[in-house]
């Protein structure tokens, strides 16, 4: 015992903020604890502490607040934006787990901060393909900073191990990928920001894009079009904000042809009813990559996140217009 907390002490520690401190960045703030655990396990060892909070909802702060004093945290300086936050210097990573709309501005105001700060952005990488590209191209100015995007759907460990056989190449190519998720309708969120389109991308987008990117790793190839049929059936009808009627779809088919001629279909359902420990497994990977300090990229990169947002719009795009959409028409705006 004494001789890992000497060693435990010796190690270089990573100093997080989290930007969004809703459901899923409480999620993160028990895995970062969880993680700062198990320092004396890693090799090479890294401490790991979430030195601020930074979320626009009083609600939100005090809950995240309370969550760290529960799992016995040192406090975490709390800031009502995530401009002071960044400007705070108390943090080498930041976890960008705000509402969907609000992650491009956020993600360009990391990328453009004079101080860097490594970044994991929950899924999607933002609402459009457009602030997506954005993105790419601003990230590949800054070689001094890590960003990766929250698809955690790949750590799963029966899906982890299922990436693993197929690129084994055991099972020699596939060719068709078929992936359903029936399952219940989506939590209510801080001012119900989930029920419209425009603050999500999109059911296809916004829970969807796991699904793209292993159908992407499965068929080990890039999407060229989709085809989708999708609607509102049952959730969320009966539903009025501020006079809006929520747009979102709850059932869906896709079916993604990529460039090797596999093809992907993804059946969904949302009106039957957690990530079964991915998002901590998700910690580790980018942990180690912020500790190989850019021997290695991260293991879901931007191309990553623009592709899953795409194929998602692209479906989005096929159910309004009845036909087929080519990624090249999404990527060219």
């Amino acid at each position: 015992m004494a001789t890992t907390t000497a060693t435990a002490a010796a190690a270089p520690e990573v100093r997080y903020g989290i930007v969004g401190v809703g459901m899923m960045g409480r999620e993160h703030l028990h895995n970062l604890a969880h993680l700062a655990g198990e320092v004396g396990r890693a090799e090479p060892p890294v401490r790991v502490r979430v030195t601020c909070l930074a979320d626009p909802h009083p609600e939100s702060l005090q809950l995240g607040h309370q969550l760290a004093a529960d799992l016995a945290l040192p406090a975490p300086q709390i800031f009502s934006g995530h401009g002071e936050l960044l400007d705070s210097g108390l943090c080498d990573a930041v976890v960008v787990s705000s509402p969907n709309m609000t992650h491009y501005q956020i993600l360009m105001d990391i990328i453009s901060h004079p101080k860097p700060h490594h970044i994991l952005v929950e899924k999607p990488l933002c609402t459009t393909v457009q602030d997506c590209q954005k993105v790419v191209e601003a990230a590949k100015q800054r070689s001094d900073i890590l960003v990766q995007v929250g698809l955690e759907y790949r750590y799963m460990p029966p899906v982890a191990k299922l990436i693993d056989t197929v690129k084994s190449g055991t099972l020699g190519q596939v060719r068709m990928v078929a992936i359903r998720e029936h399952r219940f309708p989506f939590l209510v969120k801080v001012n119900n920001w989930n029920r419209f389109n425009c603050n999500s991308g999109g059911t296809l987008v916004e829970k969807c894009c796991h699904f793209f990117d292993l159908m992407r790793l499965f068929a080990a190839a890039n999407p060229v079009r989709v085809m989708a049929s999708g609607a509102i059936d049952v959730n969320h009808k009966d539903e009025v904000y501020d006079g809006k009627v929520p747009d979102i779809i709850d059932n869906a088919y896709v079916i993604v042809e990529f460039d090797n001629g596999s093809r992907g279909m993804l059946d969904l359902c949302i009106y039957q009813g957690l990530h079964h420990g991915s998002s901590y497994l998700e910690h580790l990977n980018f942990l180690s990559a912020i500790r190989l300090q850019g021997a290695s990229g991260p293991s879901v990169d931007l191309t990553d996140g623009l592709l899953s947002v795409a194929i998602g719009v692209a479906g989005q795009l096929s159910i309004e217009k009845g036909r087929f959409v080519t990624i090249e028409e999404v990527l060219a705006g």
